[in-house]
């Protein structure tokens, strides 16, 4: 995993803005099959080479081949057959604080892309991975995409075993740990096989800071325990990787919503850096949490490990100025080292191909803030551009 050794290198969190041609979903495809392949090749060589000419130093194929950063994994796993139940979806400590807000948004979301992402599923069967052909497809477009540019590194998203567990339940498996160990053992070949192509992993694990907002019966204490248990299976399912070549990556999730129920990082941070990764990828931006940069002041980052702290938000259509981009990059380089810096974004653009986020010109906006504000704080830190 490259450092920032001469200046701050650049990178996001995954999720780009798709084009038109990549937002339907395959039922809906007009059309052969082969054809949109050859179109998701096209999208992804276009958005390879978008994020060069930004100056994305490490870049992805903006999740182009997957219907949305988590759900995506349904269709890779057997041993599960459709449930009868409903998977809930808002952040719930935040309801009692503004409840017209989110009893509209639930409303709104209701057959929406959190349904999508998350149908009711039940384990019926042994877990396997199954995904090899679509895995297949996505490592060789990225490949091809990236074949002689000019970059850092080249990184995957896949989903975390904890995040893929959501909107499933198990009746085969004699016990949730069981049932949990299965996913994660799936889910290695997929991280392995990412890894053996030659790029970064990153896995992306929303679920692991925000289970505390979507719990609120249950105290600090009680969430962090649950992490613990957590993190015991993502490193399971990280076994045999080395940890230079994974990145992880933790959020509150997209939502531009009012919350005041999130996990503090203090309380979560040193079971963060448990986990066997060479980077860690967290909110740094986003107004609620932009104050928490000060606890690497006493917070030890482990040796060989990098920060990619969000310094762009992605929960407000608001285009940061590149000097407090540089700021934000600035104040981590003083508290860890610059060269163990990497500027990057609090979350993805595009999460769901059927609902984008974020306009592709605001996306494409705030990485250049981004790449301005890299440029700046490498000026100030070493004193080049």
């Amino acid at each position: 995993m490259k450092h920032s050794s001469e200046r701050i290198l650049t990178t996001h969190v995954g999720s780009l803005p798709r084009p038109a041609v990549l937002l339907q979903t395959a039922g809906q495809r007009d059309g052969d099959e082969q054809a949109h392949q050859k179109e998701l090749a096209r999208a992804v060589s276009d958005v390879v080479r978008q994020q060069r000419e930004h100056g994305i130093d490490v870049i992805d194929d903006g999740e182009f081949g997957k219907p949305d950063f988590a759900g995506y994994v349904n269709a890779r796993l057997s041993g599960f057959s459709p449930g009868n139940f409903e998977v809930g979806g808002a952040p719930r400590r935040d309801i009692k604080h503004f409840p017209q807000y989110y009893e509209e948004i639930n409303r709104v979301r209701r057959g929406g892309s959190l349904s999508r992402m998350y149908p009711p599923l039940v384990c019926t069967g042994p877990i396997r991975y199954v995904g090899h052909a679509a895995l297949k497809r996505d490592i060789e477009n990225l490949k091809m995409a990236a074949a002689g540019v000019d970059v850092a590194d080249v990184f995957m998203p896949a989903i975390s075993p904890e995040n893929a567990q959501v909107g499933k339940r198990n009746e085969y498996y004699q016990s949730e740990e069981e049932f949990a160990v299965a996913l994660a053992d799936a889910l290695n070949e997929e991280y392995r096989a990412i890894v053996a192509a030659g790029f970064l992993v990153q896995i992306d694990d929303p679920q692991l800071i925000t289970y505390f907002n979507r719990n609120p019966d249950k105290s600090v204490a009680e969430c962090r325990r649950w992490v613990e248990g957590r993190i015991e299976i993502l490193n399971h399912a990280l076994r045999d990787i080395p940890e230079d070549r994974i990145r992880f990556h933790t959020c509150y999730s997209f939502d531009a919503a009012p919350r005041v129920g999130d996990m503090e990082l203090k309380d979560i941070l040193d079971l963060i850096l448990r986990i066997k990764a060479g980077a860690y990828s967290f909110e740094g931006a986003n107004p609620r949490h932009e104050h928490e940069y000060r606890l690497w002041e006493t917070m030890k980052l482990p040796d060989g490990k990098v920060l990619m702290p969000g310094v762009v938000a992605i929960s407000t259509v608001v285009v940061e100025h590149p000097e407090l981009v540089a700021q934000r990059i600035i104040r981590y380089a003083e508290m860890v080292g610059r060269e163990r810096v990497i500027a990057s974004t609090d979350c993805g653009f595009g999460t769901v191909a059927a609902t984008p986020e974020l306009h592709s010109s605001i996306a494409w906006a705030k990485l250049k803030a981004l790449v301005e504000g890299a440029r700046r704080a490498s000026k100030a830190l070493w004193g080049h551009e």
